[in-house]
């Protein structure tokens, strides 16, 4: 790796400029600035969609805990009994005795365009004037975890939408990667990690998945898979009507631990032996459990077929980028990778680290010559 570094954290976000400013009647601060999606624009710089979650600065108070809500167009603040919730962990909240999992967050997310050098080394501008909040009933409690692909000459980038309605995958579209168009709701709920494909297979668009559950139906003894969440496949005409594919994805290898739980990374771009696609496996550990970034290469016409897997991780979470923010820090042992670009020799990955800030990683091409 000749550059890994974190670019962006929520030291860089200016709240004054954010789109809760002068909206939420209590005191704010940056959680987190992370999980970016990445494309290269029109100038040959890049742009990473970063993710601000936005949080109460004291949640806690007067025996209840609060929360953000988008309102048509103004935000209210929530608050539950805390005796009636679970706040184990830092990101959300569990409610008690709900029957099944009810949860609410601690922080509302939006998205900020912030431009860097065509490396990817350096910010050049940030686009508050561009910034994506909730602007539908379905994004209330906020929009997060933009994942950004080229397809033609039109740029399309999926979002998680979060709502008691529904936790869905919303599409926005754009003629340059700066001015988006909100299509709707694309996936419904709780099916997630959506990356379209960097071009069309068969004429169509092609996109991975990720549904969730907590319900998964056993392997025989013996199988080389795992049960577990897995990385669908699904395709459209239009991107807009997704119909699932057959054939599985990327499973989980019975033989390791460490991508029991998986789910989609960048979206997968194509090259000479296939389509290169990065996602992240998880290893159970403590609350969240251990984040690291693998790779597989997929047939170019046919990406129900996986050619090669990594199952040794390509990223790894490094403590040492996050050690200047050690008082920041809620988390730790994850690094989400959500972006690629090709840049000649290398590739410019983009991470979330610690689901805290941005991190860019030069990755050379010949680090993916095994498949």
């Amino acid at each position: 790796m000749s550059f890994d570094a974190l670019v962006f954290d929520p030291r860089d976000v200016d709240l004054a400029r954010s789109p809760l400013a002068g909206k939420v009647d209590a005191e704010t601060y940056v959680l987190g600035a992370f999980n970016p999606g990445l494309t290269r624009l029109s100038n040959g710089n890049l742009l990473l969609m970063v993710r601000v979650a936005e949080a109460l600065r004291t949640p806690i108070r007067d025996g209840h805990i609060h929360a953000i809500r988008w309102d048509d167009g103004r935000y209210a603040l929530d608050q539950w009994p805390l005796n009636f919730v679970d706040t184990a962990d830092p990101r959300k909240f569990m409610m008690r005795e709900a029957g099944w999992k009810v949860m609410a967050l601690t922080s509302l997310s939006w998205l900020l365009p912030v431009e860097l050098s065509a490396d990817g080394t350096q910010v050049e501008t940030v686009h508050y004037d561009r910034a994506i909040a909730p602007r539908a009933p379905y994004q209330c409690y906020g929009v997060e975890d933009a994942r950004i692909s080229k397809v033609g000459d039109r740029w399309l980038m999926t979002t998680c939408s979060v709502s008691p309605e529904r936790h869905s995958t919303t599409l926005y579209t754009s003629d340059n990667a700066l001015d988006w168009q909100l299509e709707g709701i694309v996936l419904d709920h709780q099916n997630k990690d959506m990356l379209v494909f960097e071009g069309l297979v068969g004429g169509k668009y092609w996109a991975q998945t990720r549904p969730l559950g907590d319900l998964y139906f056993a392997y025989p003894p013996g199988s080389e898979w795992r049960a577990g969440p897995s990385i669908n496949l699904a395709s459209s005409p239009d991107a807009l009507h997704w119909k699932p594919y057959d054939k599985p994805g990327i499973r989980p290898h019975a033989a390791t631990m460490a991508t029991a739980r998986m789910g989609g990374g960048a979206p997968p771009i194509l090259t000479d032996k296939g389509w290169l696609t990065l996602w992240h496996g998880v290893e159970p550990l403590g609350v969240v459990g251990i984040y690291r970034t693998y790779w597989s290469l997929l047939d170019r016409d046919d990406p129900g077929v996986v050619l090669h897997t990594s199952h040794d991780p390509l990223i790894e979470p490094r403590a040492a980028l996050t050690d200047p923010l050690k008082e920041l820090m809620y988390l730790d042992n994850v690094v989400f990778t959500t972006g690629i670009a090709d840049a000649g020799d290398h590739y410019v990955v983009a991470s979330g680290e610690a689901d805290l800030a941005c991190r860019i990683t030069h990755l050379g091409k010949a680090a993916f010559n095994r498949g």
